[in-house]
């Protein structure tokens, strides 16, 4: 009994020698990009789909009272937020430490679908919370591993596009599931929106059982002197190749460490007291990545730019549908096509992840920062029902979708650049797996605390003391962010190199003093 367990728990191993049906195109670039903005797509469309039918939804499944309503939309939407802020730290620290992307890619949409069911059959305020709740978790996994996974795709000279793409993925799907939500919800109910959401996750499900890593891959395509492709037999070809190599290695270690003895030996004693400082810089060497990483100011910059652009993107979320029913009279179907203005804007995202690839991250995210104030404040003016009310509202929110695609697709880059520089001027320090999925763990953080603050914020603001002031408080945030962006992205603003640090420079270095 115990033998036929183990060969079905075997059963890859044993066709191991025979590559896997259509190799080439499973495992190409484009492919992987496309599986990792799909499923970023599909998390955040089902984070999203509810925006302009929970309104509805609570009053006549749930029984909130119509005066509750704004308070628990707020709740549900945060809620997403507290359990991806939870999680994603560990999934990237997991991811880190695993063989495999593709495993854990595979459990979170598992996680996604069994979220996906409990707020489809939910019909009290309890079990609507832990849906959210559980599909927060799941996209944890999505996030850290997926966006880990392409940088160990494209490296970083084309990180700022591929990151840019992800961008586009992830804006169009928080600003498309409310259109679509609400329109679906209006025409064929409640059971209707969520037939589409198990839809998208059904082509999720093919493409990430489709997707072969890079690393993967390169068992099935080692090329001999000749370059003659050959197929491998071994399931650790690298190891294989370079087994050979540890004993001449292990004896110039050897000869290595005597020599640094023998010039330990013969320190002066004026030489001595910058073994503190060697003390000093080998604690924090070996501290945790994810430690390592917060200790940039560079990093905290990003993060922080990070979460400010998810707090304004989600703010509109708990108070624009309820905002345009009592000002125009809309209806869900409204309350889902106003979306529409913010998500033309967001197309622009790979040319910005482009352009910071090109010309660096500092400028681009500063101008969104600064550019989204006067179309925030702004946002007050729209006051009563007309015509003209309605075209200033829609240009506003096109106006603001543009400046905020000016901030994501550079800040995500610029972590990428933060491991880089690290790495490169500590060579191994985060380990053979590197600290991409910690880095991007730490994105997650930056992004779901946004999406925890945003809707709150927005929600209780305008509850409290109104739509003007709830806009002019989002610009003023967004004004704020400006400053640390230009000061630490790229590197300290007062060092001259900064294209240095832009491609994986000292970035330590660059910010000594700051």
């Amino acid at each position: 009994m115990a033998a036929d367990t183990r060969d079905i728990f075997n059963w890859r191993k044993r066709d191991s020698s025979k590559p896997p049906l259509l190799l080439k195109y499973r495992s190409a670039k484009w492919f992987i990009l496309s599986t990792i903005c799909i499923a970023v797509f599909t998390d955040i469309f089902l984070y999203g789909i509810i925006v302009p039918v929970i309104p509805f939804a609570l009053t006549q499944r749930a029984g909130v009272p119509p005066q509750d309503v704004q308070h628990w939309v707020s709740v549900l939407l945060a809620v997403y937020g507290a359990a991806l802020l939870f999680a994603s730290p560990i999934c990237g620290w997991l991811a880190d430490h695993s063989a495999s992307r593709r495993l854990p890619l595979l459990v979170g949409l598992l996680a996604l679908a069994g979220a996906t069911v409990i707020l489809c059959v939910g019909s009290s305020i309890a079990v609507l919370v832990v849906g959210r709740l559980l599909q927060g978790l799941s996209a944890a996994v999505v996030w850290t591993v997926g966006l880990a996974l392409l940088v160990d795709t494209v490296g970083q000279k084309e990180i700022g596009q591929v990151m840019g793409y992800v961008s586009l993925s992830m804006s169009i799907a928080i600003l498309v599931a409310p259109l679509l939500g609400g329109v679906v919800y209006a025409r064929d109910g409640y059971y209707a929106v969520f037939a589409m959401a198990f839809a998208l996750i059904g082509l999720d499900i093919v493409l990430r059982l489709a997707l072969v890593e890079k690393k993967i891959a390169k068992k099935w395509s080692i090329t001999d002197e000749d370059g003659n492709s050959q197929t491998s037999t071994d399931p650790n070809p690298t190891k294989s190749k370079n087994s050979g190599l540890r004993r001449p290695n292990r004896n110039l270690n050897q000869g290595s460490k005597e020599k640094t003895n023998s010039r330990a030996n013969t320190v002066s004693v004026h030489q001595r007291p910058r073994s503190g400082k060697h003390v000093y810089s080998r604690f924090f060497h070996n501290l945790p990545p994810v430690l390592t990483l917060l200790k940039s100011r560079r990093l905290l910059a990003a993060l922080w730019g990070c979460l400010v652009q998810a707090a304004l993107s989600t703010s509109f979320d708990s108070v624009l549908p309820l905002f345009v029913n009592r000002t125009f009279g809309w209806s869900s179907t409204g309350a889902g096509l106003i979306f529409l203005a913010l998500i033309v804007p967001s197309f622009s995202a790979p040319l910005v992840g482009k352009a910071s690839d090109k010309y660096g991250s500092r400028w681009l995210a500063t101008t969104g920062f600064i550019l989204a104030l006067p179309f925030l404040v702004l946002l007050r003016l729209v006051t009563h029902d007309s015509l003209q009310q309605i075209v200033l509202l829609c240009a506003l929110l096109a106006l603001l979708g543009f400046s905020l695609t000016l901030v994501m697709p550079p800040l995500m880059a610029e972590i990428t650049y933060v491991v880089e520089a690290k790495e490169k001027k500590n060579p191994g320090m985060f380990g053979k797996q590197g600290a991409y999925a910690q880095a991007y763990g730490l994105f997650n953080c930056a992004f779901a605390g946004g999406t925890l603050v945003g809707p709150i914020w927005a929600g209780f603001v305008e509850q409290r003391a109104g739509w003007g002031t709830m806009a002019w408080s989002l610009g003023l945030l967004s004004a704020l962010s400006a400053v640390p962006a230009v000061i630490w992205t790229g590197g300290l603003i007062t060092r001259r190199h900064e294209n240095v640090v832009q491609r994986g420079g000292d970035e330590e270095g660059q910010l000594a003093g700051a």
